[in-house]
This record gives structure tokens, sequence and C-alpha cells, in this order.
């Protein structure tokens, strides 16, 4: 993981390095290259550009890196969610399908109330609607999920 996070660094190592051995093999005067180049533009009244070019990509850069951040944590958030989800769904239908053993031997009961029988199918029944719109949420925040299991 401390590799991965050292990517750049080391992009950035390697690029200063094949730098210095250019200059070096090749006799370049970079710094001296850029100084000059800077006073080519100083004709054309461009220098006056280049601090706030830099200055704006430097920020635009800075940006870029905590949006992607920001999305990882996200979607580190909604794999947590769907995991938790998945388990929660789990839980609940073997819940669902073992009341529905005491279902089938509350029919086979003689006299035991139908009212009684219709109102626990109503609530099996919500139950197992409010699961599946639960699953069912695309924008993972806290006023989707709890808009998903109003009755």
């Amino acid at each position: 993981m401390a590799r991965k996070q050292q990517g750049l660094t080391l992009i950035g190592l390697g690029i200063a390095v094949s730098a210095l051995l250019l200059t070096v093999i090749f006799d370049l005067d970079l710094f001296e290259r850029s100084v000059g180049l800077l006073e080519a533009l100083e004709r054309y009244e461009v220098d006056e550009l280049v601090i706030p070019l830099l200055i704006f990509l430097v920020f635009a850069l800075l940006d870029q890196i905590k949006n992607r951040r920001s999305h990882a944590v996200e979607l580190e958030k909604v794999k947590i969610y769907r995991a938790m989800l998945t388990s929660t769904h789990h839980i609940l239908n073997n819940f669902l399908n073992q009341m529905r053993l005491f279902q089938l031997t509350a029919k086979d009961t003689p006299g035991f109330d139908p009212e009684v029988l219709a109102f626990y199918e109503r609530i099996v029944e919500d139950a197992s609607t409010q699961i599946e719109a639960l699953g069912s949420i695309t924008e993972i925040d806290e006023v989707s999920i709890k808009r998903s299991v109003i009755p």
C-alpha cells in the first residue's frame, strides 16, 4: 500500500535523475536555457503570465488530487454499504423463510384466528417490500435510505 501511495514520487525521482543524467552527458545547461527562454518571452510581455499560470496549475492539480481522493472514499463507502446490505438481506430473508414455517403451522392449526394470519401475511409482505426498496437505492445518503423504508 505504501508503494502505491509513493508512485508519483518515484516517477518524479526517475524524471529528475533522467534530467540530471541528460544534462551531464550532453553538457546541457537547462537552468540557463530556461532563463534564456524567459528573457526571450520578455520581448512579447508573456513572462508576466508564467507565475500566475504556474500558480493556477498547482492549485488545479491540488484540486484534482482532492477530487480523486474524495471519489475513492465515496466508492469505498458504497462498497461497504452494499456488503452490509447484502448481509442484512441474507439474514432477513432467512428469518422470513423461517417465519413461513410458522405460517404453515398456523394454517394447519384448527381454530387459529384467520385475521391474525392475514395480519401476519401483511407484515411479511411489507417487510419484503421494504427490503427490496432498500436494496434498490441508487444514491446512497441518509435521506434516500430513510425514504426507501417509509411505509
